[in-house]
């Protein structure tokens, strides 16, 4: 046992990963009587002779060996199930099919352009609802927000709210009636004073008070929809990735899911959370996307499912919906359409084509553009103001040539590898408190609800402590002339926070009392480039708001509130770029050698996101959209790479990490190295325990066998040719055609059938149970009838179930020799759920899933050797497929 334990891990330690125990996914069930393999203290799976009784007369499909795993490794492993891209070509789906041809003979609106068109019309739907659904998020957010920050800035400015909003009532000479209650102007206080001169009716302690209540009021709202919907916890991409990798987790795209998503983010990021909303804008995208093409919802607890979208119930439709639906929502996020389409592509989708391609585009161009018109809705059709179009505001350069020397080429990479650095020592903090929380949290929903609030409190305390520390008043920008608007936008944004109102700001308060979508743009655009533009954010203010700021945004992700991981990523990047950019222009004495310190904040924001996500196609894009300024095409190519390859050194992305944490059987573009290097083949990788059924089978055969198993699928075999494949079952339509009672008579078989044990010949073309149509077996996807939905009575347990018309007669196999690389590129290419190995008389061995081609249980099937399956006619002592 030790000796089989040890060479497991050198196994896997070769493959280039420490193995974890505890993230081992269905390990060992697979082995043969011979080969238990010790996994480590509480997590050993121990062989043992079944108890369970055959119920099959002919000893094929009752399982030899059953696994008893501990009671605590068996509850971590998720209980998912995978989609299946590929219909099955049974024959009444061929007749299906041949009725809709025939239907169309001699027309010219065929079915086919009826499709084209119902399927055009949903992306357009999806991409207008997302941009409305965006819209409203932003808005919520921006109100409550300033409704926050006001209350607590009239009460640092030590007068009424209403005088706040309002704007305080000037005298002649043109001071403000605060003013009038303390003479700021002969307090003898110089720039970059201390806050010597306070108004003396600033209360702080109340100001912290109401600050306080906001954000745990805001913070325990959003836990509240988390605590309705638990996977609407998170950024929602690790999950949306998932999905479109062919793994049906449950609740992800249901409306509910919507609803509390997106009214969750809209609380926590306006409780001043480091999260943003861009990653559950793309998970509500999918979510539109998903309900929007299947037509159907049990939100109001009322079927709402109607016949016009019947085609796009499947598996394979709704995932290219989602994928739209996920480019809709980068594009609602970011304003980014082309951005949004390489996002779907590069981190989420594993199946694309090239008609995929243009509907995604279609769906994000309708965002994009519903988005624009929202924003210029007060124009009336006149000119719009093109600064709304990039999200990071409008980047311009003073000078006629680019904002950057090329030699600032190699400093940019310097940063992306800094930034990739952040990124991983960012990914391996929130990795081991995940971990934790795994523990010592997640398991009870009130524990997460009070970390929720201690989150929040520990927060709110930092954030206003730091400008309290800060302690010093920076003078606002006099010589404005040549600014453009948004510059001087900007510069009304900055925050006083007990500093002198219109005159001075506190640099840390202006980055932390403000939404981080304008501390960005501050960051991008206040000028530093030289001696005459010396208006920046300090180096120390930045120091200090980078380092507790990217701490708390560690701590908070994982929490369970809706947050996403941009903004943070961004917003702290964006401070250690504009710092190094500020330290490069003091020792240059700010003489103008180095580009801006905007450009510079620019690259750090994309070096630290690269840095946590490793992204690089999608990203570069979805900046350069942001921004509108094509020369930074090149900066930020060098940035990424550096950061995406300096990260990969030490961790994956914090996605992937996410995913692998949860135990998800996520499969990767790229085979693991282990089959390449012990050269696996099918045979050792595949799951010998099959259950099979014949052709036709008794009705109280086929019920046993769904409620004494789980499996999903059941290869239908003819058993006097030992075991030759004739098709699959899946276990929807079993029940589904269970339920209808779909089976014949008890006599009206041949005696020959049961005396030849199955043989097909003896059966002749005749169907010996009434036909059930596909599109009724289809029509209530994804909702299918479950074992226990069937009412069996005994009277009916001998009757005959007619598999044949319903068998799908063409399923995918692989022959038992095949390398591991093949039937894995075959798997995950195609979106298989299933796929049969045969060995070469056509005879089922085994069947591998998802969690067959998973690291773990490749180097678990390097313990039974080559020929694991022992055949005998069929089948060993006792008639099983091993």
């Amino acid at each position: 046992m030790d000796s089989a334990s040890d060479k497991r891990r050198e196994i896997l330690s070769a493959s280039g990963r420490e193995h974890a125990d505890s993230t081992s996914v269905h390990s060992g069930h697979r082995m043969g009587p011979s080969a238990s393999i010790e996994l480590g203290p509480g997590l050993r799976n121990r062989m043992v002779p079944s108890s369970h009784v055959n119920i099959r007369s002919d000893g094929f499909g009752s399982p030899k060996y059953d696994v008893i795993e501990d009671e605590n490794y068996r509850k971590s492993i998720p209980k998912v199930e995978s989609h299946n891209y590929e219909p099955d070509e049974s024959e009444v789906w061929r007749a299906y099919v041949a009725q809709q041809h025939f239907c169309n003979r001699g027309q010219w609106w065929t079915t086919g352009k009826k499709r084209a068109l119902k399927r055009w019309t949903l992306t357009f739907l999806i991409g207008f609802i997302q941009a409305v659904v965006a819209a409203l998020c932003n808005l919520g957010t921006k109100n409550l927000s300033k409704w926050k920050f006001d209350h607590v800035n009239a009460l640092l400015q030590g007068v009424t709210y209403d005088e706040y909003v309002n704007g305080i009532p000037a005298t002649d000479d043109g001071v403000s009636s605060a003013s009038t209650l303390y003479d700021y102007e002969n307090t003898g206080e110089s720039s970059n004073s201390t806050f010597g001169a306070m108004n003396p009716d600033s209360r702080t302690a109340a100001a912290f008070g109401v600050f306080l209540l906001f954000q745990v009021s805001f913070a325990a709202i959003a836990s509240l929809f988390v605590y309705l919907e638990p996977v609407a916890a998170g950024s929602g991409i690790p999950e949306i990735k998932c999905y479109l990798n062919g793994i049906a987790l449950p609740h992800i795209v249901r409306v509910k899911t919507l609803f509390c998503k997106v009214i969750g983010v809209t609380f926590s990021v306006s409780a001043g959370l480091p999260v943003g909303k861009e990653g559950p804008m793309v998970h509500s995208g999918a979510v539109v996307a998903a309900g929007i093409s299947q037509g159907r919802t049990k939100f109001w607890g009322v079927d709402t499912s109607f016949s016009k979208f019947s085609d796009f119930r499947n598996d394979r439709e709704k995932r290219d919906f989602v994928a739209c639906g996920a480019a809709a929502g980068v594009c609602s996020a970011f304003g980014a359409p082309i951005g949004g389409v390489l996002f779907s592509l590069e981190e989420g989708a594993s199946y694309w084509s090239t008609k995929l391609t243009w509907r995604a585009f279609f769906c994000a161009m309708i965002t994009l553009g519903t988005l624009f018109g929202i924003r210029n809705i007060d124009t009336t059709w006149g000119q719009a103001n093109i600064s709304k179009l990039f999200s990071f505001g409008e980047f311009t350069s003073s000078k006629e040539t680019s904002a950057y020397s090329i030699w600032e080429l190699l400093l940019f990479i310097v940063i992306g590898s800094l930034g990739g650095l952040i990124g991983a020592v960012f990914n391996s903090f929130n990795e081991h408190l995940t971990v934790w929380r795994m523990h010592k949290v997640y398991p009870s929903k009130f524990r997460k609800f009070c970390e929720v609030i201690a989150v929040a409190v520990l927060i709110s305390v930092v954030s206003f402590l730091l400008p309290l520390i800060w302690n010093r008043c920076t003078e606002m920008p006099n010589d404005t002339q040549d600014w453009s608007n948004q510059e001087k936008d900007l510069v009304e944004a900055l925050v006083a926070f007990k500093c002198v109102p219109d005159k001075e700001y506190n640099e840390v308060a202006s980055l932390i009392f403000t939404d981080a979508d304008t501390a960005i743009k501050q960051l991008f655009h206040f000028r530093e480039a030289g001696e005459d533009d010396s208006s920046t954010f300090s180096s120390a203010a930045l120091f200090i708001f980078f380092l507790p700021y990217i701490a708390l945004a560690a701590i908070t992700y994982g929490i369970a509130v809706p947050s996403g991981l941009f903004v943070p990523s961004l917003l702290s990047g964006a401070a250690f770029g504009r710092l190094c950019g500020h330290l490069l222009h003091k020792l240059d004495h700010t003489s103008g050698t180095f580009a801006d310190s905007g450009t510079y904040a620019l690259m750090g924001a994309a070096a630290c996101l690269g840095g946590m996500a490793r992204m690089t196609i999608s990203l570069t894009v979805i900046l350069l959209e942001a921004t509108g300024d094509m020369q930074y095409v090149l900066p930020l190519m060098l940035t990424l790479m550096a950061a995406r390859f300096t990260g990969n050194i030490f961790n994956e992305g914090l996605y992937d990490i996410h995913i692998k944490l949860r135990q998800i059987p996520f499969l990767e573009e790229d085979v693991p190295s282990i089959a390449e290097r012990y050269e696996i083949v099918a045979g050792q990788a595949m799951s010998t325990d099959v259950k099979c059924l014949r052709p036709v089978e008794r009705a109280g055969v086929v019920y046993d066998l769904l409620r004494t198993c789980k499996h999903s699928t059941f290869p239908i075999v003819d058993t006097t040719s030992g075991g030759t494949l004739y098709g699959t079952a899946s276990r929807s339509m079993l029940c589904t055609l269970l339920q209808r009672r779909a089976f014949g008579q008890p006599d009206v078989v041949l005696e020959e059938y049961d005396y030849t044990n199955g043989s097909c010949e003896s059966l002749g073309p005749k169907r010996f149970s009434p036909l059930v149509q596909w599109d009724t077996i289809e029509r209530v996807f994804p909702r299918y009838p479950t074992i226990e939905d069937v009412d069996m009575k005994s009277a009916d347990r001998n009757c005959w179930l007619d598999l044949r018309p319903y068998a799908n007669t063409a399923p995918f196999t692989v022959n038992e020799t095949a390398s591991i690389q093949r039937s894995y590129r075959l798997f995950r290419t195609l979106g298989l759920r299933h796929l049969c190995v045969v060995n070469h008389n056509n005879q089922v061995v085994g069947i591998i899933t998802r969690q067959d081609l998973l690291l773990d249980s490749l180097a678990d099937s390097l313990m039974r050797g080559r020929n694991a399956h022992n055949l005998n006619n069929g089948g060993n002592e006792t008639g099983v497929y091993t």
